[in-house]
C-alpha cells in the first residue's frame, strides 16, 4: 500500500466564498484504488461534498448568514473580529474522507468537493491531502 502526501494552495477573493477543488484532487491521485483524506488547516474555512448548482451554492451561504448573524455580540470577537467565521466553520467540516476508485474520487454522480471560505479574503490557504492505496 502506498501512503501520499499532497497539499493545494488557495487564494480567495471574498469573504465568503465556494470553490469547486474537485478536480485539483483528481490531477493528484495517482493510485487506482483506497482512500484520500482531504483537510482544511484553517479554523475559518470548510471542506464539503454536495452538489455544484449555483442556486444550491447560494442557498448556502444565505442559511450560514442567516443562522449566524450580525445581531449578536460574540465572545471570540473581542480577540479577532471573526468570531461568525468561526461559528460557520463548526457547522461545517475541515475534512472529508473519500474512496478512490479507478484512479478518480468515487463521487456521486451530482457531487463535488469544496473549499468554502469563510473569513476572506485570504493568500495561500492551504488544503492537506493524504492518500492511501494500491
Amino acid at each position: 500500500m502506498k501512503i501520499k502526501n499532497h497539499s493545494i494552495k488557495i487564494n480567495t477573493n471574498r469573504n465568503f466564498e465556494i470553490i469547486d477543488i474537485t478536480s485539483k484532487i483528481n490531477e493528484l491521485i495517482d493510485v487506482e484504488s483506497g482512500i484520500i483524506s482531504i483537510f482544511s488547516r484553517h479554523s475559518t474555512s470548510a471542506i464539503v461534498v454536495n452538489e455544484n448548482e449555483s442556486g444550491l451554492l447560494s442557498d448556502l451561504e444565505f442559511t450560514l448568514n442567516n443562522l449566524i448573524t450580525d445581531k449578536f455580540t460574540y465572545q471570540h470577537d473581542r480577540i479577532d473580529d471573526n468570531a461568525k467565521s468561526h461559528l460557520k466553520s463548526f457547522l461545517l467540516s475541515s475534512s472529508e474522507c473519500l474512496p478512490i476508485k479507478n484512479g478518480r474520487l468515487d463521487l456521486g454522480t451530482w457531487q463535488s468537493v469544496f473549499f468554502i471560505e469563510l473569513d476572506g479574503p485570504r493568500h495561500g490557504r492551504t488544503i492537506s491531502l493524504t492518500i492511501m492505496g494500491e
